[in-house]
């Protein structure tokens, strides 16, 4: 079968496609027919060997911390009924792959009407987002800002917001990701690739109440200066380059709640239920997961490329 194997850090190109036998399914896993992979920008930032002691990686590795399939083998100790079983596997590295052999515990079954693509959006954001939202008890009527609102969790986050009755102020780069940041039901669209992206935000609706940061860097300074008195604000990603720098005595002094990006490591509890009542929003029609580039599994240096270059409008999966 193919996978995608690194065997040195550095960039897209180091993404490599190789042969190698199929998996067999062990004690309490089973085999997953691959037919999405999601891209994270956690697995560039692994990929250049910049990830640091928590997501240390040993070489050669096979990328990916989750595939959406069907069940094609078990192993010993595991029910015979979860045989073709569409399911998303939700791993530590592996996924892309055609083929993926995983525990039994880390699968969850994906239900009639999500598509792979769109579970796959789910799995990862859409726990993210849904555990960075309700830590942060968002209220009706209170400004929130989102950035990047065309991302993978972003794009969920806006949605979330706006189905609580708050005002979205969604933050992106480009017309088309403005424009999908409306669809999603951004009161304000505003391109941060603009310098004074943060003055029009002013201007239209003053200081915000909360901001939901996943890119950090400049772009998150900018975003903690438009929290108001007493306000969130939360950064939990650096698509940007790097977490955002709060001066803490100047939080302290504004009455701010900050929230870094160390706070995602204590959303394990609960991982698998906020995966699964996604994956229910989703067959509701209450959740729209935005799959936005469909890349060839051989392909996943272009992937790569895409999402460092934020090329993607949503969620890039990789298709074997």
């Amino acid at each position: 079968m193919l996978v995608i194997r690194v065997d040195e850090f550095g960039g897209p190109e180091v993404l490599r496609p190789v042969d190698v036998p199929d998996p067999v399914a062990g004690p309490g896993e089973v085999v997953v027919e691959v037919e999405a992979a999601g891209v994270l920008t956690l697995d560039t930032i692994i990929r250049r060997g910049a990830a640091g002691p928590r997501f240390a990686t040993p070489l050669p590795y096979v990328p990916g911390r989750g595939a959406a399939g069907r069940v094609r083998a078990v192993g010993e100790g595991v029910d015979p009924v979860w045989l073709g079983r569409r399911v998303l596997a939700d791993v530590e590295d592996g996924a892309y792959a055609e083929q993926l052999a995983a525990p039994l515990t880390s699968v969850l079954p994906v239900p009639d009407g999500v598509g792979a693509a769109e579970a796959m959006v789910l799995l990862h954001d859409g726990g993210t987002a849904l555990a960075l939202f309700g830590d942060l008890g968002v209220r009706p009527g209170e400004r929130v800002l989102v950035l990047p609102a065309a991302g993978g969790a972003g794009s969920l986050l806006v949605q979330l917001a706006r189905s609580t009755g708050a005002r979205v102020i969604g933050a992106a780069r480009g017309a088309e990701k403005l424009a999908l940041a409306r669809s999603l039901g951004a009161d304000l669209a505003v391109d941060y690739g603009d310098p004074g992206w943060a003055d029009a935000v002013r201007r239209r609706v003053g200081q915000v109440d909360v901001v939901l940061d996943g890119v950090g860097g400049e772009l998150g300074r900018a975003a903690f200066g438009l929290v108001g008195e007493g306000g969130r604000y939360s950064n939990y990603g650096v698509a940007g380059g790097g977490p955002t720098e709060v001066d803490p005595g100047e939080a302290h002094s504004r009455g701010i709640d900050v929230r870094g990006t160390e706070q995602l490591a204590g959303f394990g509890g609960g991982r698998r239920a906020r995966q699964e009542r996604m994956l229910r929003e989703a067959v509701a029609g209450r959740i729209r997961p935005v799959v936005g580039r469909r890349f060839p599994l051989a392909k996943a240096a272009d992937a790569h490329a895409a999402l460092q270059d934020r090329e993607v409008a949503g969620k890039a999966v990789l298709v074997p």
